[in-house]
C-alpha cells in the first residue's frame, strides 16, 4: 500500500529494515513506521487538493504554464521564489522539509 501512495521502494525497504528480526512486529512497531510517513503523506494530500481546486484556473487558458501566464503572474514576478508553479506549490515550514 505504501508504494501505491507514492512512497519509494527504497524508503519502504529502509523502514522495514527497522522492524525487529526476532519476532513478529507489534502494533507499536507499525505505528512507529506509519508516523514516519504521516507528514509526507499529509503534504502530498494537501498538494493534490490544492491542485484539484485550482487546476481549472490554469487549464482555462490552455498554456498550462503559470510562470508565463500574464494574467496569473504578470512579468513572471514569481520567478524569484523558484522554478515551477509557485501559486500551486504547498510551502512547507523549514522544520518539516524533507530529509536529503
Amino acid at each position: 500500500m505504501a508504494q501505491r501512495v507514492g512512497i519509494s521502494l527504497a524508503d519502504i525497504a529502509g523502514a522495514l529494515a527497522t522492524l525487529p528480526t526476532d519476532g513478529a512486529p507489534t502494533r507499536a512497531d507499525w505505528k512507529r513506521l506509519s508516523n514516519v510517513w504521516r507528514s509526507e503523506l499529509d503534504e502530498r494530500i494537501e498538494q493534490m487538493v490544492k491542485l484539484r481546486d485550482t487546476l481549472d484556473d490554469c487549464i482555462g487558458c490552455g498554456c498550462l504554464s503559470i510562470d508565463r501566464c500574464r494574467l496569473r503572474n504578470p512579468l513572471d514576478e514569481l520567478a524569484t521564489q523558484g522554478a515551477g508553479p509557485q501559486r500551486l506549490l504547498v510551502q512547507r515550514p523549514a522544520s518539516r522539509k524533507r530529509r536529503a
